[in-house]
């Protein structure tokens, strides 16, 4: 498959600060790609590269054909992580105004403006002002306006931030309308759940480098089926169970312990639990759980994408001043 964009030994340095480093992957045109990590671990620096908004340090990318995001600019759509639209304006007119600036010209981008907030369900809404539109429905009218002038990349940070979950429904099937139309579509997050259901392909970053490239189930399969057990029930009888070959408390409340038992492969979670009770453990609570994105990733990198590095994002924040 021809990639859309391709980075190779990309990285950013901030003074001392080596926010990304000898960063490499492709997204294949026509694809919905996920670049995943917790916040602070470099997206939105590789991002900005990307769009050609801050040169990278080392390293060469290519998006559609253009060693510069910025020569490309009229072909790409870009979500920010920082929304930002006038308030004092109607959704209509935010549209219009936002696909000009690609080229577009006024009249067509009402036209597009009025058939896209209707397809979204947001008809009633055309000539409210921004302001008095709730935060969900002032994302949706700002990922229009980031696509109204239908490009074929789209780049999308953070999409998801602060959306309740009918409105996150809502947003993934624009994601997926915009990949059924062929544009390519790069979306940042550090919620595990979104990429699991929407992407074809993930790169997973940690500490500003790439900690795994591929597809959902490839990243699903670096981890392993586990059962967790609660109860009264210590580590060394948990892991002498068959099948089992690593244990660790996740939480504890007194005596009672909530285990992760991890499963070989081709380890049979019946089989464990079946001489868990043939051996009289105190077992209150049990479940076999099939291993998650989020699973992978803590597996991968040894961090957990829902807690933020804030200390590593200040200190670029800072160095980038």
């Amino acid at each position: 498959m021809a990639a859309a964009l391709t980075l190779e030994g990309i990285g950013k340095r901030y003074g001392d600060f080596q926010a990304v480093r000898d960063l490499s992957f492709s997204v294949g045109k026509g694809t919905i790609c996920g670049f995943l990590g917790p916040n602070g671990a470099g997206k939105t620096s590789t991002l900005r590269m990307i769009l050609g908004l801050q040169p990278q340090t080392e390293g060469r990318l290519e998006i559609l054909g253009a060693a510069d995001g910025r020569k490309v600019r009229d072909r790409i759509g870009f979500l920010p992580e920082e929304r930002g639209l006038y308030k004092k304006m109607t959704p209509i007119d935010a549209i219009a105004f936002f696909g000009a600036l690609k080229g577009l010209p006024m009249g067509e981008g009402k036209r597009r403006a009025r058939a896209m907030l209707k397809d979204q369900g947001l008809e009633h809404a055309q000539t409210k002002k921004m302001k008095e539109l709730s935060k969900g429905m002032a994302q949706k009218v700002q990922l229009i306006a980031s696509v109204v002038h239908q490009p074929e990349f789209v780049i999308l940070d953070e999409p998801f931030s602060g959306l309740d979950p009918v409105n996150q429904q809502g947003l993934e099937a624009m994601i997926r309308g915009l990949a059924a139309n062929g544009a390519t579509v790069l979306f940042s997050t550090h919620v595990m759940q979104h990429a699991e259901r929407l992407c074809d392909t993930v790169v997973l970053l940690a500490r500003g480098q790439k900690a795994f490239e591929g597809t959902v189930d490839e990243a699903k399969a670096t981890t392993r089926r586990f059962l967790e057990l609660e109860g009264e029930i210590a580590e060394d009888a948990a892991r002498a169970l068959p099948g089992v070959v690593a244990v660790e408390t996740l939480r504890a409340d007194g005596p009672v312990r909530v285990l992760k038992a991890e499963l070989a492969p081709g380890g049979r979670g019946q089989e464990a639990l079946k001489a868990a009770f043939l051996n009289g453990l105190d077992v209150r609570r049990f479940e076999l759980r099939e291993p998650t994105l989020h699973d992978a990733f803590i597996g991968l990198t040894g961090d957990d994408p829902n807690q933020d590095q804030t200390v590593r994002r200040e200190t670029a924040s800072e160095a980038a001043r």
